[in-house]
């Protein structure tokens, strides 16, 4: 095997900043559920979730200083969740709520 066929590309716009902040979110079934936030930017974010859910459903997470956004599940992978957000959060919101995360 080549090195080269090892090689994988991010292609994500937005760096993403290191958080560890636990949120309240309502799955797909509206059930409510616990999730870990890993990282986070302004159009997306991974968390680890104990709850099962598929590539496809949607989660509506609640956000410090944001309110709730919803987010729909990108991958999945031995519970965490890669999430990308419906809208991106405005920059402003973003750097308030980082501040928020960091305490």
């Amino acid at each position: 095997m080549a090195l080269g066929a090892l090689a994988w590309k991010d292609d994500r716009a937005l760096d993403r900043d290191e958080v560890h902040y636990r949120a309240r979110a309502f799955g797909p079934d509206a059930r409510p559920v616990s999730l870990l936030i890993v990282n986070i930017s302004a159009m997306g974010l991974m968390a680890r979730c104990d709850t099962g859910y598929a590539v496809g459903d949607r989660l509506h997470i609640t956000l410090p200083v944001i309110g709730v956004v919803v987010a729909e599940i990108r991958w999945s992978l031995g519970g965490r969740l890669g999430c990308q957000l419906d809208r991106p959060i405005p920059l402003s919101d973003y750097y308030d709520l980082l501040a928020v995360m960091a305490q």
